[in-house]
């Protein structure tokens, strides 16, 4: 909720908000305002002269952040009561929660959280309020904080943080928050820049969720500290419902699934962030390359294929290096040179339209290849498929004429799409990543930058989709647009992505015969579908819960016989169904038909077929589908063209009898 109000001069943003009868209390309370110029300010304050500002309800993106931070505030104050010789770090909002990191000289345990959780119920329901205080100089700051080296350091380097999750300092000022009890008297205090809200009772619903180790402001190279994570909501209700999506998210999970049906493991030997893929995951890996490599010959691409390493000078030329130097393994010494494993494939690509003279009667020239590509992601990054070291790249690219930029983006936008709807992820909006102008990572002129942003947002805003904006996210070579799908729980993952790049052709020379006989520097557009494989397979198993589609389940029929006598029968009838193109088996345990099944069903597969001495007379087999519904009595003639059916359609629901 937000509502426009003027706050007179000498009094305060809460007697406005009164008297404009909007809530003071509840899971739509308003917690701060807005200034016209963006900054928010505690409802205590009072301007100097009339102020036109905004209020800001506690349901809104910003009024959830003042309430988390108000909630990491209220955690720090419980640490020092419990744990007096604590230190403070920092504690801001993040999504859907917040942190606080401590120097302690013991880790946090499940037990410490408990009592926390238990001292922030009774600081939140003794109604204490907070209380911005201003320091009049530097020394006054430090005399006060010569206790907390951590909040010292910060006083100190004031000026050069930069950091959304800083939020003891910044804004020019120097600021503090006490925590003052209903008689008034201080009882807890923060550096702090704010806002806050104005009572403690305004957090009606939170939990802390765990304890981990972290670094101070993120390096290796400071004090290891304990970091204690919590979320805050405007109500109970939200508050349980958050709960329920992470169980269901934990129930999700692909690691845990990867290892239940058997897809892939990590094993020790090979080395962190690097998957292999078993039988059963390979099947569905396949699928997915089957796919979309006969999808690329059909939208006019041509297979490629490169080398894992090259030589560093390739990586100098595109100008990956040394922008991309930390993300990349160290390189090997060889014969005189420094050879490197390949963390991107389009250097390559660039080699291979060089490779002879290019006439714009080739244009557009698209290439594409899976590029197994290595990046050095560090160990606190890596999560299981979703961010690994080695991974698969359905990686293409596109070389263009200018004028021809706009409908290939359009048209690697339409195929990107069509893919996400085929393997079942069909809602999703767009990210434009567009350059930070104070930065000094990207390269290209600023013409060149405003040409391909506006080609892309072009292209974006016509195909109707949801536009977001993420400034300064762009590649250093030039903006790209990509699609966030939301999966079966309405999360968000950054799938697919196209790339406008001005950069590369020109660093590689890369030119064409133009008609009039010119020779004419093409444009270049990255695109990859899924991604990477390893990350949309992992995206799969937790959208689907790892109850694939029949099309692209590991194993789409199980042979479940009543006796071991009906056993052969089944065998007859997988043996039809793999003549087909199904994969099909027959479970030969010693287990108990009901034992069959319920492996069958933790297995998640789509089909069961069981006989018992009626179907065998009869040539039938009866269905079990993996919802519990069942088709007795079915022909086998018949059985087989439904299984076939079922699974050529290549449809995201069922199979069931319903």
């Amino acid at each position: 909720m937000s509502a426009a109000l003027v706050v007179p001069a000498g009094s305060t943003a809460a007697d406005a908000v009164a008297a404009a009868g909007l809530p003071q209390s509840g899971p739509k309370a308003i917690v701060v305002v807005r200034e016209v110029g963006g900054r928010l300010r505690d409802l205590d304050w009072v301007p100097g002269q009339d102020a036109e500002v905004e209020a800001v309800s506690v349901d809104s993106p910003d009024g959830l952040n003042v309430l988390r931070h108000s909630a990491a505030h209220v955690l720090a104050q419980a640490v020092q009561d419990v744990f007096p010789e604590a230190k403070l770090g920092i504690g801001p909002p993040i999504e859907n929660g917040f942190y606080y990191d401590f120097d302690v000289e013991k880790p946090f345990q499940p037990d410490d959280l408990a009592k926390l959780e238990k001292r922030m119920q009774e600081i939140v329901k003794a109604g204490q309020t907070f209380r911005r205080r201003e320091y009049g100089s530097l020394d006054e700051a430090k005399a006060e904080l010569a206790h907390e080296p951590y909040k010292l350091e910060l006083v100190d380097i004031k000026g050069d943080v930069d950091d959304s999750e800083v939020m003891e300092v910044g804004g020019g000022e120097l600021t503090h928050y006490d925590n003052l009890d209903r008689d008034g008297k201080r009882v807890w205090g923060d550096l702090c820049r704010g806002p806050h809200l104005p009572t403690t009772r305004m957090i009606p619903a939170f939990k802390l969720m765990r304890s981990a180790a972290a670094y101070w402001r993120g390096s290796e190279k400071n004090p290891q500290l304990q970091r204690i994570y919590g979320t805050a909501w405007p109500s109970r209700d939200e508050l349980k419902a958050y709960l329920n999506r992470l169980a269901e998210a934990e129930r999700r999970d692909h690691r845990k699934l990867g290892t239940e049906l058997d897809l892939f493991s990590f094993p020790d030997e090979i080395g962190s962030g690097l998957v292999v893929f078993h039988p059963k995951g390979g099947v569905i890996k396949r699928e997915m390359e089957d796919y979309v490599r006969a999808r690329h010959i059909e939208e006019g691409f041509q297979y490629v294929g490169t080398p894992h390493i090259t030589k560093e000078g390739l990586f100098h030329t595109s100008g990956h290096l040394p922008y991309y130097a930390d993300t990349m393994f160290p390189p090997m010494h060889m014969e005189g040179a420094d050879y490197y494993l390949k963390a991107m494939n389009c250097p390559m690509h660039n080699l291979i339209f060089r490779s002879r003279g290019r006439s714009y009667r080739e244009l557009p020239m698209r290439l594409f290849e899976f590029g197994s590509v290595y990046r050095y992601e560090k160990s606190g990054v890596v999560h299981g498929l979703t961010r690994v070291r080695g991974l698969t790249q359905d990686d293409s690219h596109s070389y263009v004429t200018a004028e021809d930029a706009p409908a290939e983006i359009k048209h690697l936008l339409n195929f990107v799409l069509s893919l996400l709807r085929d393997f079942g992820l069909d809602d999703y909006y767009l990210e434009l990543s567009t350059r930070d102008p104070k930065s000094d990572k990207f390269i290209g002129s600023d013409e060149q930058w405003d040409i391909a942003t506006k080609v892309l947002e072009d292209v974006a805003v016509e195909s109707g989709l949801e536009l977001v904006l993420d400034p300064g996210g762009a590649a250093f070579y030039g903006p790209k647009i990509s699609v966030q799908a939301k999966d079966a729980i309405g999360r968000t993952w950054q799938m697919s992505t196209i790339q406008y790049d001005f950069n590369q052709p020109a660093r590689f020379g890369l030119e064409y015969q133009a008609a009039d006989g010119s020779r004419q520097e093409p444009v270049m557009i990255h695109s990859a579908k899924f991604g990477s494989i390893e990350r949309f397979f992992g995206v799969l198993v937790e959208h689907y819960a790892g109850a694939f589609p029949a099309w692209l389940a590991p194993v789409q029929v199980v042979g479940i016989p009543i006796r071991d006598d009906h056993a052969a029968y089944l065998e007859d009838f997988a043996a039809r169904l793999r003549k087909e193109g199904i994969r099909a088996e027959v479970d030969h345990s010693t287990d108990r038909m009901q034992k069959k099944i319920r492996t069958a069903q933790q297995q998640k597969i789509p089909f069961m077929a069981i006989a018992g001495d009626d179907d065998v007379n009869g040539s039938t087999v009866s269905f079990r589908y993996r919802d519990g519904s069942q088709r007795n009595g079915m022909a086998l003639d018949e059985a087989v063209a439904h299984v076939v059916e079922v699974v050529s359609s290549r449809v995201n629901t069922g199979p069931s009898a319903a």
